[in-house]
């Protein structure tokens, strides 16, 4: 029954999808026969959930080739199907351990398709929130298998330009590896450092946003393995030219944790982020703003620029004059 009334082929998609989609502009086209087969998911999963499901008696029905073309539905552009899915989905997987390894695969092949090929896929966020359920329950440690997942599939969704679909999912993803292996953190965000945008501000605030629930949990030993890099480019979105960019990276420093990792490092990362700090905080350490001037901050940015500097001058003073020396006489010569 489930098969005659939920498999078919995804027909062509209707719905604009990307830059193009307009969620205020543009009504989305559903399944015409959704509330038939809304009846077909619910009785599957209601008789797959029963005290009475025998699994040995279903297992020559749900096989690799039904898991496939399960997969294949989740390219449908109803929202309200692909949530039918993701259930359906979990529940073949919690009950049949004979299948795990075959649906993990069998999600990674369409993942790599999306990001190489196609750069599109209607279910990325539905698989991912599979995905972090699935993660959460992988036994410690890791299988080196789990890991290659993460670094060859989970870190190059973060490429397409259709990341802001699922980035929620992904970035939990994520985070549930490094809370189980933090070991896995350097290759995290060195892989997030190789896909930053360059130039997608909306792009790039999510990728901050990870940073930043990364700085959360991020072990000491783990972030004296990165700090250069990820300064260098946190840097560079401290000069932004937009604000809300610079804001969010100016804005980890009201986390208590985050200014302990920085400040117990600062000899490290002050020389690195302290000429774009300053230039931003000038005209509140000079206590006026200079409207006139081409590359104008406005007095909020400067104030929380000048509040992080004042937190390197009241617990790292003699690293702080040292970085003002160099930036002075940098500019010096740069002026010559």
């Amino acid at each position: 029954m489930f098969r005659i009334n939920i498999f078919r082929p995804i027909p062509p998609p209707v719905n604009p999808i990307g830059d193009i989609y307009d969620p205020d502009e543009d009504e989305p086209v559903y399944e015409l026969g959704w509330s038939h087969m809304q009846l077909v998911y619910e009785f599957f999963l209601r008789f797959v959930e029963s005290p009475d499901f025998n699994n040995s008696v279903a297992k020559p029905f749900i096989d690799h080739k039904f898991v496939l073309t399960l997969l294949d539905l989740f390219d449908s552009e109803d929202n309200r199907e692909r949530d039918c899915l993701k259930t359906t989905l979990h529940r073949i997987y919690g009950k049949f351990l004979s299948l795990r390894s075959f649906i993990r695969k069998s999600i990674n092949n369409i993942f790599l398709t999306f990001i190489y090929e196609t750069d599109h896929f209607n279910g990325i966020s539905e698989l991912l929130e599979i995905l972090g359920s699935i993660i959460n329950g992988f036994a410690l440690p890791l299988k080196e298998e789990h890991k290659i997942f993460l670094i060859r599939v989970l870190i190059p969704l973060h490429k397409p330009r259709s990341l802001s679909l699922y980035h929620p999912q992904l970035a939990y993803c994520i985070l549930q590896f490094l809370e189980k292996d933090p070991s896995l953190t350097e290759e995290v965000i060195m892989g997030l450092l190789r896909y930053w945008p360059k130039v997608n501000s909306p792009k790039e605030l999510m990728f901050l946003n990870e940073i930043e629930d990364i700085f959360e949990i991020i072990d000491p030993q783990e972030f004296n393995k990165i700090e250069i890099p990820l300064f260098a480019q946190l840097s560079k979105c401290i000069s932004s030219s937009h604000y809300q960019v610079s804001e969010k990276v100016l804005c980890f420093f009201n986390n208590e944790y985050f200014v302990s990792l920085v400040t117990e490092n600062a000899e490290n990362i002050l020389p690195i982020i302290f000429p774009s700090m300053y230039k931003i905080a000038q005209p509140e350490l000079a206590a006026e703003l200079d409207f006139s001037e081409s590359n104008n901050w406005n007095r909020t940015i400067s104030s929380i620029a000048y509040s992080a500097l004042k937190i390197f001058m009241e617990t790292n003073p003699v690293v702080y004059d040292r970085c003002f020396v160099l930036y002075e006489t940098q500019l010096k010569e740069d002026e010559e």
